[in-house]
């Protein structure tokens, strides 16, 4: 085995570092304004002391930040900082190791001074090493490439002075070596010493992309629809009138005041009528039926066209222009597939499968059919269809719109969507694109990892108490580097068992745990509603929006529905950091399986209001029955090292049930409650099926 390029360990190595996608030639994901933890394993021979810092590292190569990482698992030489970029683009960071004089002193000298073994040498020693620090001074690996890393920094005047009183203090015979010890080792000597490490023998790993996306790409809450619904009306005859972009336009408002972020709608485009679906998915469509509009491509043009009756592309811009003025952008769907009569098929039918038969291949995920849908195939003309879909990306990037749910990613190929995000990335940064895909979990992770920044999740089907935990640390702890998580309830392909047994009180709690559970949330338009019976042997709602009108009156959705409790949770989301973020998410017990409780925090340095934000939320599975429970909070868990250390609890403390008071507003309500260790709740399907509390005070009762 060829070794002449093996890059050699350092003398203290940082490895096993996280997060690292691919052997750090793809980046990981990050979002401005929001913290992530790096880690890593870091060790050395013998026993001397030393340190480990994150460096991270702006998209023009500056130096934007250096954490000191601390210990998280002891015994297993494991650390962790936490750092956050301020603005999009393509950071790096990497990790920076050195032998630590001063925390090896302090260590060897506690021991040996209070022996009284070798007490002068012990302070002469301290005191010289207080000196080089106050220099600035530095003992080189003998490796050390020229990198930032390895310029003296000379400490400011007001450290360097603390340093050298101690330095003072430690020569002064005249008072006892235990005295000068602890002189020298005081809070003040020991900030500086913080803020300014000795580090020898410093040395750093190589860096490691991460692609730090806008805030939109972590936190928004969507709004789905189908356009064609909004206005639509059937006539005296029976024959329907197709609703429009102008309709949807004025229902704008409505949307924006339950607190959602994102409009997302379904396919815009003309539809085909060859093999045009019928309603709830009938083969023979009857005259009038519109068609399913994932049927795309017709004489009146493909994905880079609007269906006529929806309106043109002036009623397209003024709806993206009211929803901007409402506070939402618009998502588009885009379904890279073609209806028979798609002008791709007359003009490039070597982008589709032609079968023994000469007839070309329709989609089909069995034991579903679509037969008025064909699939691109990649495998004829990769470019002419790169070049394809670029062209039609870009129309829809020019009219306004910045996020894309991409429909069934999974079935194009890997190499085709790290092309495509890549160009997307360089030529259009800040557009977002949302992978649709619930298939294997390998596919979706490596989409996430090519450059999908969002992902459609398996929350939908996590029900049980230990699935979500499982679940909800799974994507917070274990992939978030890799995928951003989205949760639905529902949507307009998918209505699961449960959600058609336990009425208004089913929906109320998945909307809970979705909107407090992920950054990203969303509803199926008809959510509010409590649209719960399914098409027969199909998880999929009856008389399906895929395949006709179905128009809905906001006056019953405000008379009635959950319409309340979904704008109540979007503004909790929008007031607390804690729910805008994904990492820090911790789990407490509840004596009831059916009773589930977590909470997020944000501390105050990484918190955008500059103050810490911890939310609690507790909700119960079950929707069918009055629940009872106790919920034992961990004050350890509640918030993260910093803020545990201003409350008192010690770092690696573990919570044995020591009292505290906690001052909290349900956000569902406005009641204020107060919380010790111990707490009983009881949740009724009929009245109250779960709490999101935001902590207004914390103390410790004395």
């Amino acid at each position: 085995m060829n070794t002449n390029n093996a890059r050699l360990l350092s003398r203290i190595p940082a490895i096993e570092v996280f997060p690292v996608l691919a052997e750090a030639t793809l980046p990981a994901k990050a979002t401005e304004g929001e913290a992530f933890p790096v880690r890593a394993t870091v060790f050395r021979e013998g026993h001397d002391q030393f340190g480990a810092e994150v460096v991270l590292i702006t998209p023009d190569r500056r130096e934007f930040s250096r954490t000191r990482m601390y210990a998280i698992a002891p015994g297993m030489d494991r650390m962790e900082a936490w750092v956050m970029a301020d603005t999009t683009g393509d950071w790096s960071y990497r990790i920076d190791t050195w032998s630590d004089p001063w925390a090896t002193w302090k260590h060897d000298a506690a021991i040996k001074i209070r022996a009284g073994v070798d007490s002068d040498l012990m302070c002469e020693e301290g005191a010289r090493i207080l000196e080089r620090a106050a220099l600035g001074d530095f003992k080189r690996a003998q490796r050390a490439p020229s990198v930032p890393a390895y310029r003296k920094v000379k400490p400011d005047a007001a450290a360097a002075k603390q340093m050298l009183l101690g330095a003072e203090t430690l020569r002064d015979t005249s008072i006892s070596a235990t005295t000068r010890f602890a002189a020298a080792v005081s809070s003040r000597v020991d900030a500086a010493m913080s803020r300014y490490p000795l580090r020898d023998l410093i040395e750093c790993t190589v860096k490691y992309p991460v692609r730090v996306d806008r805030k939109a790409a972590l936190y928004g809450s969507w709004y789905e629809v189908f356009p064609r619904s909004f206005g639509a009306f059937q006539r005296p005859d029976g024959t329907w009138k197709s609703g429009t972009l102008a309709a949807l336009t004025e229902e704008v408002k409505h949307i924006a005041e339950m607190g959602f972020t994102v409009l997302y709608l379904t396919p815009i485009h003309p539809i085909g009528t060859t093999f045009r679906k019928g309603r709830n998915n009938t083969l023979e469509a009857l005259d009038g039926d519109p068609g399913s509009p994932y049927g795309i491509g017709s004489t009146e043009g493909g994905h880079d066209a609007l269906h006529p009756e929806l309106g043109d592309f002036d009623d397209f811009d003024s709806l993206v222009e009211e929803s901007h003025r409402q506070g939402m952008e618009v998502a588009l769907d885009l379904a890279l597939q073609a209806s028979p009569d798609h002008p791709w098929v007359k003009e490039h039918p070597e982008w589709f499968t032609t079968r023994a038969d000469g007839s070309i291949a329709y989609a089909e995920n069995p034991p579903k059919k679509y037969q008025d849908i064909y699939p691109l195939n990649f495998d004829n003309d990769p470019e002419g269809i790169y070049r394809a879909i670029i062209d039609v990306v870009e129309v829809w990037i020019s009219h306004g719109v910045r996020i894309f749910r991409v429909d069934n990613p999974h079935t194009k190929p890997i190499p085709f969507w790290q092309r495509f995000l890549r160009y997307m990335h360089i030529n259009h940064p800040g557009v977002i694109f949302l992978a649709e895909a619930f298939t294997r979990p390998a596919m979706m992770r490596t989409l996430g990892m090519v450059g999908f920044q969002q992902s459609y999740t398996y929350f939908t089907w996590r029900q049980s108490k230990k699935e979500l935990t499982d679940y909800f640390n799974e994507v917070a702890k274990e992939t978030a580097h890799v995928s951003r998580p989205t949760f639905w309830p529902t949507t307009h392909d998918i209505l699961t068992h449960q959600m058609t047994t336990g009425g208004a009180s089913i929906f109320a709690i998945r909307a809970i745990l979705a909107a407090t559970g992920s950054p990203t949330w969303g509803i199926y338009s008809g959510y509010e509603l409590v649209e719960n019976v399914q098409r027969p042997g199909f998880e999929e709602q009856i008389d399906n929006e895929k395949y006709e009108y179905r128009p809905r009156s906001w006056d019953a959705i405000k008379e009635g529905g959950i319409a309340n409790l979904l704008t109540q949770l979007n503004r909790a989301r929008a007031n607390h950091p804690a729910l805008q973020q994904l990492h820090q998410i911790s789990f407490h017990h509840t004596s009831n399986d059916n009773v589930i409780c977590f909470s997020k925090h944000v501390p105050a340095r990484f918190s955008p209001t500059g103050e810490d934000d911890t939310v609690i939320v507790v909700v119960s599975l079950d929707p069918h029955s009055e629940v009872e429970s106790t919920v034992y909070l961990n004050k350890a868990a509640l918030f993260e090292p910093e803020t545990r250390t201003r409350l008192g609890v010690a770092e690696g403390h573990v919570d044995h049930g020591e009292p505290m008071d906690l001052e909290l507003v349900d956000e569902l309500g406005g009641q204020v409650y107060h919380w010790g260790r111990e707490n009983y709740v009881q949740l009724s399907p009929w009245t109250r099926t779960g709490h999101v509390f935001s902590v207004r005070s914390v103390s410790t009762p004395q």
